[in-house]
């Protein structure tokens, strides 16, 4: 996935809560679509190895939550965090993160993170296959920009983080915005 290419069209099964339902587990399913998620706004999606993961739950989702205000003064509508781990799964992980702000995409069978070209095998970790870390301001279901995370492969001995850290995307849209300022 590179700058100008158009997401993939895939269905999200994500689990959403409905007091409608009752009991000690109110949620329903609710089926989402990229154009649901994307459609007629700009947006950071950013892909991770895992929910709960170190890297993930200390940095990266933290530091997107953290600065979910400056990200919309640099014209951000959202923010999605987006792991090949099912909503159970995701939703788990947003509440023992208080999150606020940043809304979880579950892709738990991978096909997003396939059709992105980033579904990467981590059987060394014991995690089967999993997104390789990256982030991208999304205009409207089209790439704006990408950071990508280096050392794309299988089974990678490292967890590279960088790229697609909210201080790189916090820089890049300043940087973008700077122009237009002068």
């Amino acid at each position: 996935m590179k700058t100008g290419a158009k997401l993939p069209e895939v269905t999200f099964h994500t689990r959403i809560r409905d007091e409608a339902v009752g009991g000690p587990n109110p949620f329903r399913w609710q089926d989402m679509t990229t154009a649901d998620y994307f459609a007629g706004k700009r947006v950071i999606l950013f892909s991770l190895p895992g929910a709960f993961t170190p890297t993930c739950s200390t940095y990266q989702l933290p530091g997107f939550e953290g600065n979910f205000a400056k990200f919309q003064e640099l014209g951000i509508d959202a923010i999605y965090c987006m792991s090949v781990n099912d909503s159970f799964v995701m939703n788990k992980w947003a509440e023992s993160q208080n999150l606020k702000n940043v809304k979880v995409i579950p892709d738990g069978s991978g096909e997003f993170t396939r059709k992105m070209g980033m579904l990467v095998g981590k059987e060394n970790l014991g995690f089967g296959m999993r997104s390789w870390r990256y982030a991208a301001i999304v205009n409207d279901g089209m790439v704006e920009a990408w950071f990508e995370e280096p050392g794309l492969m299988d089974n990678c001995p490292d967890d590279p983080y960088g790229e697609s850290s909210p201080e790189t995307l916090l820089a890049w849209l300043e940087k973008a915005r700077a122009p237009e300022m002068a």
